[in-house]
């Protein structure tokens, strides 16, 4: 799937504040500017999940400052991949695009000790995603 253009990946939950939250922000540290990596929900939550945050501070990953978005046909269309973590059928279906769905936990109403192995399943998981798009990890 890598070309000579810079991947673009978008991470999809419903509501924007875990998983994907967590998703983005390993890929963003992870892979640089050699991917581009957005984050959205079927129907976002007012703020990101504090026990995800805090998972990843643990990681030095700082996601704090991150707004649960909605998601927009644009931003499925242009992506070269999209990864959905339990949206079902709210996101849309696009030919040309390449679409995953990992099956996650949702860490909503979880504390951070629930909240770890989901954080440490994302990483490994973005670590090969990394692998398979010939991307170099920066971290």
């Amino acid at each position: 799937m890598a070309s000579a253009t810079t991947p673009s990946v978008l991470f999809v939950c419903i509501h924007n504040a875990g998983r994907s939250q967590m998703a983005a922000g390993f890929l963003t540290a992870l892979g640089g500017d050699a991917v581009t990596v957005r984050s959205a929900g079927s129907d976002p939550a007012d703020r990101v999940n504090a026990a995800a945050v805090a998972a990843m501070a643990e990681v030095g990953i700082d996601i704090s400052t991150q707004v649960p978005k909605k998601l927009t046909f644009e931003a499925v269309e242009s992506s070269d991949l999209v990864i959905t973590m339990g949206c079902g059928d709210a996101c849309p279906v696009f030919p040309g695009v390449d679409y995953r769905d990992w099956q996650l936990p949702d860490p909503a109403g979880k504390g951070i000790d629930a909240v770890r192995p989901i954080r440490d399943d994302i990483e490994n998981r973005i670590r090969a995603l990394l692998g398979e798009l010939a991307i170099p990890v920066d971290a």
